[in-house]
């Protein structure tokens, strides 16, 4: 891999991005997080969440998607992926155990934020900045062509894209999509955004044999590969004991 020249003319050279992955393998594996299969849960609405995949993965939150979980009674997440200026109106009572933060801030400012959100409780804090996270999705997917939207691809892309590149052995994305407007978490029926470059991403990951989503829509719409039920223990070697 070549060094990544980020719009703002800083370069990220590939021994930078190879130590900042060690760091990040580190930490997962501290938590226990790294060597298990991660469901990945999105806030598009009307997710599709499979009981027996709930209990074997860590659930990897984005953004405010642990609102949907809290509904659900499904519990904290294991890690919680979250881009810096994302709404804490929406989900002020986050429970995660571990937050990867995209954030410029020095880390204890970062804490003293989580601090002062009197029901935000937070494990681990990890921090990442926009350019490191957007250096990771080159390398993963490349770069997105000049004409394919206006942007990068989505904090779920971003999402996978970290998985992938930290090696989780498993991922499933659930709750994501290229079609369906608005969260499952409210009825505003928000807009969705970066829907080419979401697209773009999720083909060029279609045919990685460790990628797979609950989603059937996105399924048919990006070649990612469905997973059912009723499949996923055969369809998932990696796949560990329940906890």
């Amino acid at each position: 891999m070549n060094e990544i020249r980020m719009s703002n003319n800083k370069v990220i050279t590939p021994e930078g991005l190879a130590r900042l992955r060690d760091q990040h393998r580190a930490w997962l594996r501290n938590l226990d997080i790294l060597d298990r299969p991660w469901l990945i849960f999105g806030s598009a609405p009307e997710p599709t969440v499979l009981e027996d995949v709930l209990r074997t993965c860590v659930r990897i939150d984005v953004n405010n998607s642990g609102r949907t979980a809290e509904l659900l009674g499904l519990g904290p997440a294991d890690l919680t992926i979250r881009k810096r200026r994302k709404s804490w109106v929406e989900h002020p009572r986050l429970h995660t155990r571990a937050l990867l933060w995209f954030h410029t801030a020095p880390w204890i400012i970062m804490r003293l934020q989580l601090v002062l959100k009197s029901q935000v409780r937070v494990g681990s804090l990890q921090k990442m900045t926009k350019d490191e996270r957007n250096a990771i999705m080159d390398q993963i997917v490349g770069p997105i062509p000049r004409g394919v939207g206006k942007s990068k691809a989505t904090n779920g892309v971003a999402a996978i894209c970290y998985g992938l590149w930290v090696g989780a052995p498993t991922i499933i994305v659930a709750g994501m999509s290229v079609s369906k407007m608005g969260h499952s978490y409210n009825d505003v029926g928000k807009t969705r955004k970066q829907i080419d470059e979401d697209m773009f991403a999720l083909r060029a990951l279609s045919t990685l044999p460790n990628l797979f989503t609950t989603e059937r829509e996105l399924s048919e719409r990006t070649g990612l590969r469905l997973m059912t039920s009723s499949d996923y223990f055969a369809s998932s070697p990696t796949a560990l004991p329940a906890r």
